[in-house]
């Protein structure tokens, strides 16, 4: 009776080790895509978060349009009150280069002091936006010569007779060339106030006439900001 013998052991069944490698690079693969993920992540946060740098730029700029803001509107209410003081001293004088009366000593003081205090606000000028300080520089322009035309008016009033028609019809151009040059500082403080949201703010002067000085447009006060 032969011996009974068992399979050869190339014919015996071996445990499946490639399904474990399979299993092994799944689970690798996994890990991978997990902290690639993360890894990604933390990437694109520092990439996205700004630095030092930028925030403090920003920062800068805030407080820029906030300090701007505040200068336009306190700009806004010189213009107001310098327009009362200046406009009927530039009214009389533009009237008196061809119908007013002799040039009076005594008004010609009146009108320099409430002139020199008109420009006190403007002496000392805080930095500013160009814009601002484009309509800034303007308006304290046209005081300036709003100056210049009451010295001549009293040049007028304390020279001879012969010649006070020619310095009174000096004084009124030159009064007319600081209300043009007014309306054209006005006409850029209204657009800083609309470019900043504070609306149309018309701060012309009241002169009587134009004289080809720029007028107000016809937006209603407050809007278009």
């Amino acid at each position: 009776m032969s011996r009974r013998t068992g399979k050869p052991s190339y014919l015996s069944t071996r445990p499946d080790s490639r399904g474990r490698r399979v299993t092994r690079l799944a689970v690798a693969g996994a890990g991978l895509v997990v902290a690639a993920s993360l890894l990604g992540g933390g990437i694109g946060y520092g990439i996205g978060r700004p630095d030092a740098t930028e925030a403090s730029i920003a920062d800068l700029r805030r407080a820029e349009t906030k300090r701007d803001l505040q200068q336009i509107a306190e700009l806004t209410a010189l213009a107001r009150r310098t327009s009362d003081q200046i406009s009927p001293i530039l009214a009389a004088l533009g009237a008196g280069g061809t119908t007013g009366p002799v040039p009076d000593p005594g008004q010609a003081r009146q009108w320099q002091q409430a002139v020199r205090a008109a420009a006190e606000p403007f002496a000392n000028p805080p930095s500013g936006t160009t814009a601002t300080n484009v309509a800034r520089g303007g308006l304290r322009s046209a005081v300036d010569q709003a100056a210049v035309a009451v010295d001549t008016y009293a040049l007028a009033a304390n020279s001879p007779a012969v010649n006070r028609k020619a310095l009174t019809d000096l004084a009124a151009r030159q009064a007319t060339l600081a209300a043009t040059t007014w309306s054209v500082a006005a006409t850029q403080l209204d657009q800083v106030n609309v470019d900043a949201g504070h609306g149309h703010q018309h701060v012309y002067l009241d002169t009587g006439k134009d004289g080809g000085a720029f007028t107000p447009d016809q937006a209603a006060e407050g809007t278009g900001g």
